[in-house]
């Protein structure tokens, strides 16, 4: 199978997915080895692909310049989370393909961050897609590049990706997930964390509304009194730490 990804670059899938446990920081997905800023800079040198750069940030996928191989990808979440209505047809999704991708020509690209947000019943998925006109037709394929984490096609085109379980993924930046499972409390946490950051709450939290700053405020105290699964909970106060910042100090 060959896919297309935006400006015309197209990749074939291969039999090599990465050997790389997704790292959920919240507000990007990062399918990557490094462990630093510098060791991100001479990733970046040492790979081609999409990039962000100053002022722009699309989703990052960044391919070997010998075999061409995908070495690695940084895929931003949106917050724009479709509405309730929306959400309850979100796409159903076909079993997943474990598999690479090898491009096709040595050539950088940009390919633009999806924009809509939809989670399934307790985020057990959350499913990324590229508009919501994706909704109109089918998945075709799902394409696993990594442990729990699929790029989406329709038509041959990548519109968009989904992470499984990414309660399990959840970390702070440059480190690797908890082996261990979450707990539960980590679980409704992350629900109750992404519900801030979409609309209609986050909508109310900038207008004010005092239910919204009190819930925010609940959440900002329970994780920081949670004292099981750490980790986890550390990257969910970061998640929402802008938040608190901004709303829930006044």
């Amino acid at each position: 199978m060959r896919l297309a990804f935006d400006g015309g670059w197209r990749a074939t899938v291969t039999d090599d997915p990465l050997r790389i446990s997704p790292r959920f920081t919240g507000g990007c997905v990062d399918v990557v080895r490094y462990a630093d800023v510098k060791e991100r800079e001479r990733f970046l040198a040492e790979t081609y692909g999409s990039q962000d750069w100053l002022w722009d940030a699309p989703d990052v996928l960044r391919f070997d310049p010998v075999g061409r191989e995908l070495v690695g990808a940084e895929l931003r979440i949106p917050y724009a989370s479709a509405s309730a209505e929306t959400s309850v047809r979100a796409p159903v999704l076909p079993r997943v393909r474990p598999g690479g991708l090898r491009a096709d020509e040595v050539r950088d690209f940009r390919h633009e961050m999806c924009s809509v947000l939809c989670r399934a019943p307790g985020d057990a998925v959350l499913t990324c897609l590229r508009d919501l006109d994706v909704l109109d037709e089918p998945v075709e394929a799902c394409v696993g590049i990594a442990p729990d984490m699929a790029l989406l096609v329709q038509d041959s085109t990548v519109v968009g990706w989904s992470l499984t379980d990414p309660a399990r993924y959840l970390t702070t930046a440059y480190a690797d997930p908890d082996p261990s499972p979450p707990s539960a409390a980590t679980r409704r946490m992350l629900t109750e964390c992404l519900d801030l950051l979409t609309a209609p709450v986050v909508d109310d939290l900038v207008d004010g509304e005092p239910a919204a700053v009190a819930r925010l405020r609940a959440a900002d105290e329970a994780l920081r009194a949670q004292r099981e699964d750490r980790s986890r909970a550390d990257a969910l106060l970061s998640l929402i730490g802008t938040l608190v910042d901004d709303y829930g100090t006044g």
